[in-house]
């Protein structure tokens, strides 16, 4: 089982730089690889990262800005070549379906890989399965967008001393039930993971972002030039940390970074001026894990 971590692929927004290449993140969850936003150059980004195609389940995309989504040919490609053995389920706004379509058969290739796509048609829960489950919500930018959210299931941790009061050991663990397990636990909150890109602050970006054990979320402006993140529909890294902020979030990771920034620095610093938590302003290529159950 892999450890549930965030691995970077590229950075940049519009216009990628020589350090940073357009979007691309692969959420390790236990069993599962999610792919969110796979921008230009995503198929080289991987392997550089050491991440395999077929380490990919789920393909989501916010919305079809190319920066955003001209990476899915090439990794729909490789699954082929590679011969992924599962499916693979792709979440992107229904508006964008035809989009979707040219990129899904860019170019003639032997097509053996099983894309089962899942048009999202407005907010609400998209899909569940032993990873929890996973909801979208509307965003605000210039075409059709939607964050996504994956929440997983409450559980239960086990209290050694209650165990051995009992004498329950081994095996016999895993199969206790109700009362006595409830005698033996403590209830355990399942982590939660929000992704929020090109968007003004909106409902929806609160939502996603609620209690997030990780939030990953665009800061493609500085607050100097809020003016023209509002006029272009996205967010200040001030702005980012407001949410982070208000929603109990506990890893910021902030992204999507404007070519017109030289200094990553700024953009922790003024998360930082509003968000006392961890913040982790994103490098290509780097991996983030997610943070262990309080």
């Amino acid at each position: 089982m892999s450890p549930r971590e965030l691995v970077v692929l590229g950075t940049a927004s519009q216009v990628p730089t020589r350090a940073r290449n357009h979007n691309g993140y692969l959420l390790r969850w236990d069993a599962e690889g999610f792919l969110f936003d796979p921008g230009e150059g995503t198929q080289r980004q991987m392997l550089r990262a050491g991440v395999s195609a077929t380490d990919v389940t789920r393909l989501f995309v916010t919305h079809f800005h190319g920066d955003h989504c001209l990476g899915v040919p090439g990794v729909v490609q490789r699954l082929s070549l590679d011969r992924a053995p599962h499916p693979v389920h792709a979440h992107y706004p229904a508006e964008g379906a035809e989009f979707f379509a040219r990129l899904r058969h860019a170019t003639s290739f032997h097509d053996t890989v099983d894309v089962r796509e899942h048009p999202v048609t407005g907010p609400g829960v998209i899909a569940a399965g032993p990873f929890g489950t996973l909801e979208a919500r509307r965003l605000d930018h210039s075409l059709p967008a939607y964050g996504y959210r994956l929440v997983e299931d409450d559980g239960r941790t086990m209290v050694p001393e209650l165990l051995a009061a009992r004498g329950i050991t081994g095996p016999a663990i895993r199969k206790l039930e109700p009362p006595l397990l409830d005698e033996v636990s403590v209830p355990r909150r399942g982590q939660r993971f929000a992704f929020v890109m090109d968007t003004r602050l909106c409902d929806g970006v609160f939502e996603l972002a609620d209690g997030a054990d990780m939030l990953v979320i665009e800061s493609t402006f500085l607050h100097a030039d809020e003016r023209l993140a509002d006029e272009y529909g996205h967010l200040t890294a001030r702005q980012a940390g407001r949410v982070a902020a208000e929603c109990g979030v506990r890893t910021l990771v902030l992204t999507h970074f404007s070519q017109r920034y030289a200094d990553p620095g700024a953009f922790r610093a003024e998360a930082a001026e509003v968000f006392a938590g961890d913040i982790h302003v994103a490098a290509d290529l780097d991996r983030v894990r997610v943070p262990k159950r309080r």
